[in-house]
């Protein structure tokens, strides 16, 4: 049965891996150290991962706010460099259980839960997700899985001012909608996105401009640019200070220079 899980997860792992690849919005620089080989590479995977062809997935788990971990800010790509990138990890204040938090789309998964895999580019290298070929490494979203065409709809951020604007509509991580979000915090005002990857496709009639209030309808859960894994890949950003996103499109918005990406626990709302 545990290898069965493990399988499953493999296959799972792999094929949101080769999804986002192509983007690689997070990178800022890479730096040239040595592979780290010997002792511990064949090893079994530790508590709390799976293993993933040479690699070892974190999975989300309710204890997470037990312990910070360190922030590295970097992982190792398969040519055995560092990528470095900028991100927000998790506050202090903010509570480790996924479950806790409202979604986009209902629980997909067994007893009621929503998240299949979590966001970890605070967690340690060996922390990050991998996929088989290690085309992509770490994630900086939230996968949610569930039916084919099962409704997408906004949710408003924790502290939002004011309605929410839809920024684009179109190819992204697949079919994806972007939307804006004006936040109130640490006293001052805001600006996030959040983009919904891999729809099925975007609602009828929705375009760039509309405002969206809670609730509104977004688009379709489906699988494109993640063929045969029907899921929702949500991932928020903060907008750089200075930035005027209604400038941008597509892959512009994603860029280091325009957002950084964002542990979505920050700013979602509670169940």
């Amino acid at each position: 049965m545990k290898f069965a899980l493990a399988a499953l997860f493999v296959v799972i792992t792999t094929s949101l891996g080769a999804a986002a690849g192509p983007l690689s919005p997070l990178r800022l620089g890479i730096t040239d150290v040595p592979r780290v080989t010997g002792e511990g590479a064949d090893t079994a995977c530790p508590v709390g991962m799976l293993p993933d062809g040479d690699a070892c997935v974190h999975l989300p788990a309710d204890d997470e706010a037990e312990g910070a971990l360190v922030a590295t800010n970097a992982h190792r790509e398969r040519s055995g460099r560092w990528a470095l990138y900028d991100q927000i990890p998790r506050r202090p204040d903010r509570p480790g259980d996924y479950e806790l938090y409202r979604y986009p789309a209902p629980p997909g998964l067994p007893g009621g839960k929503s998240v299949l895999s979590g966001y970890d580019l605070d967690r340690p290298n060996e922390s990050q997700r991998r996929g088989m070929t290690l085309r992509a490494v770490g994630h900086g979203g939230v996968d949610l899985p569930g039916s084919r065409g099962t409704e997408i709809k906004l949710v408003t951020l924790e502290h939002q001012q004011g309605e929410a604007d839809v920024v684009y509509v179109g190819p992204l991580f697949g079919i994806s909608v972007v939307t804006r979000h004006t936040v109130r915090e640490a006293g001052q005002l805001r600006d996030y996105l959040l983009l919904y990857g891999h729809l099925a496709a975007a609602a009828p009639g929705l375009a760039t401009g509309a405002t969206v209030h809670d609730g509104d309808l977004l688009g379709f859960m489906g699988d494109t640019g993640s063929p045969e894994l029907v899921h929702l890949h949500l991932e928020v950003r903060r907008v750089r200070d200075g930035i005027d996103v209604k400038t941008k499109t597509g892959a512009q918005l994603v860029e280091s220079a325009v957002s950084i990406v964002c542990d979505p626990r920050n700013v979602l709302p509670f169940r």
